[in-house]
């Protein structure tokens, strides 16, 4: 795919320029989805409808199998075909849910919060935790764990991971400039749950159009402010961002908790925003699809469940002889 390199593999900001300028758009999914029970870190959940069943978009379909797991919503309207294994993205056969769409997208009601002040912490977490939020950054840890570490007054940061450093990503870059909104939403939200603590929305400074983007969008708001970055790689790794900010080291032996930190990706906390204030369980993410062998890089809103092709598909399709195709960041 013709990609420049560096010690370690490609250069970080190779290929930005591919769909950076490419608004996010929504591609609704035909026939067949897939639905893995396990999609998240910890126990697979357990499925609660059975093959024949009728299922609305928003549904819960399995729920969480554990304390760290997380339940799963149906994203279409439709039938459950078969539960079986199906391969997923790392490989892996996974059992499944699968669900033949009807393409009406009907959708359940949902319980929407008009004033997030009115919410306690045990209220919000368990809302997050309803909603199947997790990590969207790559780790998919549930979020309600994360959330919910053993001493919640000693948390004095929440770090909202903007940087997005990963070659070739821009989807939450578009998610940034986008909806600026929903992010500072999110935020609003997790601060509730830690009082003691500031909310840092971490971006790097080859960002400078979503910079002025979210200090835009939280003047006005109380403990919150923007973080500007050095752009370098990994810059968004976990422990790195934390020593950014806070000047803070955590071992691989430790967790962010640890030296008061909770780290979450903008989509996870624009997922934590929906959840919360608007009651809507995740049943879509934005994801890039992009590179040399892309036709048209674009930035899509993705309903869970969706199969890869249709979105190389809508992204113009491959070229002629690609050397390689990577699922992630």
């Amino acid at each position: 795919m013709g990609l420049k390199t560096f010690i370690g593999g490609v250069h970080p900001y190779e290929g930005k320029e591919l769909a950076k300028d490419a608004p996010i758009k929504e591609v609704l999914p035909k026939g067949e989805l897939v639905f893995p029970l396990s999609q998240h870190i910890g126990a697979p959940a357990t499925p609660i409808v059975a093959v024949g069943d009728s299922v609305k978009k928003g549904q819960k379909i399995a729920e969480a199998g554990g304390f760290v797991s997380s339940p799963i919503y149906s994203s279409v309207s439709g039938t459950v075909k078969k539960i079986e294994p199906r391969r997923v993205a790392v490989g892996d056969m996974v059992n499944s849910i699968v669900i033949e769409s009807d393409d009406q997208f009907t959708e359940c009601e949902y319980s929407p919060v008009d004033d997030v002040t009115s919410l306690s912490r045990e209220k919000i977490i368990d809302r997050i935790k309803e909603a199947g939020v997790v990590g969207m950054g790559g780790a998919g840890f549930p979020t309600h764990v994360k959330l919910s570490p053993k001493e919640p007054d000693k948390i004095d940061h929440i770090l909202v991971n903007g940087a997005e450093c990963e070659p070739y990503i821009t989807s939450d870059y578009r998610r940034m400039m986008e909806e600026p909104e929903s992010i500072v939403g999110g935020l609003e939200v997790i601060l509730k749950a830690f009082p003691k603590a500031v909310g840092c929305i971490c971006i790097e400074d080859n960002k400078p159009d979503c910079i002025a983007r979210m200090k835009e969008a939280i003047k006005g708001k109380e403990r919150m402010e923007v973080k500007e970055l050095k752009t370098k790689y990994p810059q968004g790794g976990e422990r790195t961002l934390i020593y950014a900010v806070t000047g803070r080291e955590i071992n691989s032996t430790m967790l962010p908790a640890d030296v008061g930190c909770v780290v979450d990706n903008v989509e996870t906390v624009t997922s934590v925003y929906k959840a919360v204030i608007l009651g809507q369980p995740v049943i879509s993410r934005n994801v890039t699809v992009t590179g040399d062998g892309i036709r048209t890089p674009k930035n899509f809103s993705v309903l869970t469940g969706t199969d890869l092709s249709e979105l190389v598909d809508a992204a113009g399709g491959l070229k002629e002889k690609i050397a390689k195709a990577i699922s992630g960041g």
